[in-house]
């Protein structure tokens, strides 16, 4: 952990509690000697642990770590360590890759090599530590000891304590407009060390290549030609994002906006809203003015004022807005899983029980069905989370009945032969509505 220095932890935990410590205790110090700790062995080993344990795809070398693990691990550390040393490193072109979004949408991905991935981890695990203790209390994500549902949570209280006129904002391409200059000038902020200043420019304006569908290679340097974005997949992307942000956060609170309106930002990753007390409509506008002058477009089909209880607003996975008691049917302002969040994973389950063939074991099919539920439940844990789980439940039960039927050749639904009971105690099947409540919170 940043900031703990006991003597059995390895070298490199040791060097991130120094440079976090000397970090914090000095604010304004700019650490001019950073790549000469890049270039130790237990800084890149390091690297390659946390790397390895990501996983991912290959980048377009098509190097996997199995590949590197044939080749010899130390003899792949010995040579990385060397070429840095010497400066001789050059990245190489990040591999294109789309991601589906749940509004049907494309978010291109920019995945490095592996060899890339090391070094950049590496060089995470130097800044990460120094920018840890300038990041703002009000950002929730990448950091350690602090998650989404931190943030979730965090926005409740708020809404209990008054803050009930929310500007819902989003972002168009945070990740791939934050502008190179400024976001440099972030970094160079604490960081004068001009090799490693220069490798985090290389990252930037990597090319990007992808193949199209006639096997065609295309390269392209859209990054270094507007100057602007960093690739989403690349492991020093979160730490640069949350720089910029913090350009945002900590603005909103010089300007005396926070004061002013009343107004709280809650920020994860490219999402954030503003919680006002009052006069929601010009914090609107005065985010549209800052997000202006900082190169970042706001999304404005996408981006409205919300006045709760009579309006609900969807964040991080969650809806907030008036809900109701069923014991005693009184009102209260609550977060609940969202219905797309809902109906994603009974589509999810669909597709995953769809695509298993009837001659595996039934176990099989429900210890895949029930890494489904246990990861979507693990996160959708806080608020007014009951009805959302008995219907993820009820669709995981009848999707199950549907696939045995079909392999044992049953009439009817299958609601005689395998009841709730006989799924649940002789294949396994995951009840989510009985797992321990893991947030706690009030109603306000």
């Amino acid at each position: 952990m940043i900031g703990d220095k006991p003597s059995n932890i390895d070298p490199s935990q040791r060097l991130r509690a120094a440079l976090h410590d000397k970090a914090k205790g000095a604010p304004n110090f700019r650490f001019y000697a950073l790549y000469d700790k890049l270039c130790r062995r237990d800084v890149l080993a390091a690297a390659w642990e946390r790397s390895c344990s990501n996983g991912g795809k290959p980048g377009i070398d098509g190097q996997t770590f199995e590949d590197i693990a044939k080749y010899g691990l130390e003899r792949w550390l010995d040579e990385l360590t060397e070429e840095l040393r010497a400066k001789r490193y050059q990245p190489q072109p990040v591999r294109r890759a789309y991601l589906l979004k749940p509004d049907g949408k494309q978010r291109p991905l920019g995945i490095p090599t592996i060899r890339d991935r090391v070094v950049q981890t590496a060089v995470l695990l130097i800044l990460e530590p120094i920018f840890e203790a300038d990041l703002q209390p009000e950002q929730f994500a990448y950091r350690e000891n602090r998650s989404a549902l931190d943030a979730v949570q965090q926005v409740h209280q708020l809404l209990g304590k008054g803050y009930r006129a929310v500007v819902d904002a989003d972002l168009s391409g945070y990740f791939d407009s934050i502008p190179h200059r400024e976001l440099m000038l972030c970094v160079a902020r604490r960081v004068s060390d001009k090799a490693m200043l220069h490798l985090i420019k290389q990252w930037l304006v990597a090319p990007a290549e992808e193949t199209d569908k006639c096997g065609r290679v295309q390269r392209t340097t859209r990054n270094k030609d507007t100057r602007r974005g960093t690739p989403q997949g690349a492991p020093i992307s979160p730490l640069l994002a949350n720089l910029y942000m913090r350009r945002f956060v900590l603005g909103w609170k010089t300007l005396g906006h926070e004061h002013r309106y009343q107004a709280r930002i809650i920020n994860y990753a490219d999402d954030f809203v503003i919680l006002c007390r009052y006069r929601a409509d010009e914090a609107l506008l005065a985010m549209r003015d800052m997000m202006q002058r900082l190169k970042l477009t706001v999304n404005e089909t996408k981006t409205h004022v919300c006045r709760l209880p009579f309006e609900s607003f969807d964040f991080l996975g969650y809806t907030f807005g008036r809900m109701y008691s069923p014991r005693t049917g009184g009102a209260y302002l609550g977060a609940r899983p969202a219905r797309k969040k809902v109906l994603g994973v009974c589509g999810e389950i669909n597709d995953l029980v769809s695509k298993l063939p009837p001659f595996i074991r039934p176990e099989a099919l429900v210890y895949q069905v029930n890494q489904v539920l246990r990861g979507w439940a693990n996160y959708f844990c806080y608020g007014t989370y009951t009805p959302a789980f008995k219907i993820v439940h009820t669709h995981a039960c009848r999707r199950v009945r549907r696939w045995l039927r079909r392999k044992f050749e049953g009439n009817g639904q299958g609601y005689s032969e395998y009841p709730e009971s006989y799924l649940e105690r002789e294949l396994g099947l995951l009840n989510i509505r009985k797992l321990p409540r893991r947030y706690s919170w009030a109603k306000p």
